[in-house]
């Protein structure tokens, strides 16, 4: 039986050694979501507006929330802050939430070819990076109109977002092994992740809470990236490197564990599916 190697640089290495059929992959991914559609990829385009207008009204209008406790802030304001955090969100989520059902829904690749089984994960995280680039250019485009230039900061949203995206890449390759052993793992993760939408500090201010709550919020691995992409795209201030720097190191090792953890597994799924 083949042995699949689960090293760190074979992480990386997978990843530059197919990255071309990456990137096909990729854009069949991208281009298959919206094939039939009248107004095909626009509807990516009109998903994020549609989406901030709805959350606008409903916590703006409806609920009359403000950023904070006692914040004078503008309707606008909150519905601009509320839907930073939900660029990073949407990002882990379309991640997290595909990621079971990656190789149950490519049973070809497993069964009748040579295929390299652990770049699924690359093409579900590249597919999400392209819809949070389009969301994080209507949010540009909307925060011109009302508030003016955007804050050179926002420059710095790539930096914040890169550790998310690794440790999006463990999540990917752990659940898109137990999905193949564990059926119902999609459906456990479909209930998480509406928790956790709640749970992320997109709504409400980590502030607002309770000093006790607020620890315990700390330890949501969405929290202090989505704080940080508010700061540079919303408050104008620069990341807090240190933060970035740790949250990379336990995010790479997460990354290498949920890879290993596929790669030991994946010699299996032939007899599973």
């Amino acid at each position: 039986m083949q042995n699949f190697s689960y090293s760190p640089i074979e992480m990386v290495a997978s990843y530059w050694r197919n990255r071309s059929l990456i990137n096909t992959l990729t854009k069949r991914e991208i281009l298959g979501r919206y094939r039939g559609s009248s107004f095909g990829l626009l509807w990516s385009f009109f998903n994020p507006i549609l989406m901030l207008a709805v959350y606008t009204f409903v916590f703006s209008v409806v609920f009359n929330a403000r950023w904070g406790a006692g914040s004078g802030g503008s309707k606008t304001e909150y519905a601009l802050v509320l839907f930073a955090g939900l660029i990073v969100f949407n990002i882990f989520a379309e991640c997290a939430s595909r990621a079971p059902d990656l190789v149950l829904s490519n049973v070809n690749y497993v069964k009748k070819v040579v295929f390299p089984l652990e770049i699924l994960p690359w093409v579900i995280l590249g597919a999400a990076l392209f819809h949070g680039l389009i969301s994080l250019f209507v949010w540009l485009i909307f925060y011109c109109i009302f508030f003016g230039v955007p804050h050179l900061t926002v420059l710095y949203f790539p930096v914040v977002v890169f550790p998310l995206i690794v440790f999006s890449m463990g999540i990917s390759w752990a659940l898109a092994s137990l999905g193949v052993y564990l059926r119902d793992i999609s459906q456990v993760i479909g209930v998480v992740i509406t928790m956790l939408m709640f749970l992320s500090a997109i709504f409400y201010p980590v502030s607002s809470l309770p000093e006790d709550y607020q620890v315990i919020m700390q330890m949501n691995p969405l929290v202090p990236i989505i704080e940080q992409v508010r700061e540079v795209l919303v408050w104008g201030n620069e990341p807090n490197y240190l933060l970035l720097i740790f949250y990379l190191g336990g995010a790479l090792i997460f990354a290498w564990l949920g890879f290993a953890w596929f790669q030991k597994t994946r010699k299996g799924f032939a007899d599973v599916l």
